[in-house]
């Protein structure tokens, strides 16, 4: 009975610890397409203006 109740908690441990890592991962991932979104952005408004004048 002990080694079923040590395995739970230590799958219990294990999938809390994917989960939060999980979550770090996916928000970074989201920041990082943001910025780059904002920088081809930022270019195609300098051609823009670079165009017009």
């Amino acid at each position: 009975m002990k080694w079923l109740r040590l395995t739970l908690a230590v799958a219990a441990l294990w999938l809390v610890t994917a989960t939060a890592l999980g979550c770090n991962t996916i928000k970074g991932m989201g920041r990082d397409i943001e910025e780059g979104g904002e920088s081809v952005q930022d270019v195609a408004t300098e051609a823009q203006q670079e165009m017009k004048n």
